[in-house]
């Protein structure tokens, strides 16, 4: 579904993707993974349309999503959802207001099925009802990162990118993140790339592993490929070295 061609992108003279080319799968989760930094989430950036490429492409379907504007862009937007990496939550609005949000702003559905919908996707997270009255400043980060995700489901997208999903949390909570995005990934057959530095749990979930290192993708393959992989660089980060990144 998703090529990505010799991408370049600088910012003020420095390079941070060097020409990237990276298939994504479809119906598949692609997870890329690399220390912070190394322009995990401005690859995905370019995907959804949000930056534009000093050159190279990125397809979708066999589009160049690049060259779109406009109502075009606004468009190929709606095939997507993006977990953002602190959740993305309006602090304003209840959990309830949250998660509706996207159908509220995009369709006409009657508020019957709205609701409907949010309480379907608080089930699938395995939140009580009570949480939807809850303002974003009363849960707790595991809890926000739930209903961020439900957030991203509601309308049912095709695309799911997740920047960095498990940012701040606890082990357990980081193992029931993955957990969740696993189990909406097997209902709902959508394709999913994820950004992580968080080894080894990304392997858990993933069918393919790529890794970023200097502004290229220097390995990628099945997760048992990745953490069996050659490469001194790969196997540093897998095994979290300090500094295995400097000269």
């Amino acid at each position: 579904m998703i090529k990505i061609i010799d991408l370049v992108k600088s910012f003020n003279g420095q390079r941070v993707l060097d020409g990237i080319n990276l298939e994504i799968p479809t119906a598949q989760i692609t997870v890329v993974i690399g220390k912070s930094g190394v322009g995990k989430s401005v690859l995905l950036k370019h995907i959804v349309g949000l930056l534009k490429p000093d050159s190279g492409q990125v397809l979708v379907d066999g589009q160049d999503i690049t060259l779109f504007s406009g109502r075009k862009l606004q468009e190929f937007r709606k095939r997507f959802a993006v977990l953002f990496q602190g959740g993305a939550l309006f602090d304003s609005l209840n959990v309830f207001e949250n998660i509706a949000f996207p159908l509220r702003e995009k369709t006409r559905l009657p508020e019957a099925e709205i609701q409907r919908r949010v309480y379907e996707r608080l089930d699938q997270m395995n939140l009580t009802h009570d949480v939807a009255l809850k303002y974003p400043a009363e849960l707790s980060g595991g809890m926000k990162k739930r209903v961020a995700l439900a957030r991203a489901m509601i309308q049912e997208p095709e695309i799911i990118l997740y920047d960095e999903p498990v940012t701040g949390l606890d082990p357990p909570m980081t193992n029931t993140v993955f957990h969740l995005i696993a189990k909406t990934h097997q209902e709902s057959g959508y394709t999913a790339l994820v950004v992580s530095h968080d080894i080894p749990d990304v392997f858990q979930i993933s069918d393919k592993v790529a890794m970023l290192h200097r502004g290229k993708i220097i390995a990628q393959g099945t997760p048992e490929e990745i953490q069996h992989h050659p490469d001194p660089v790969v196997q540093s980060f897998i095994r979290g070295e300090v500094d295995f990144l400097e000269d």
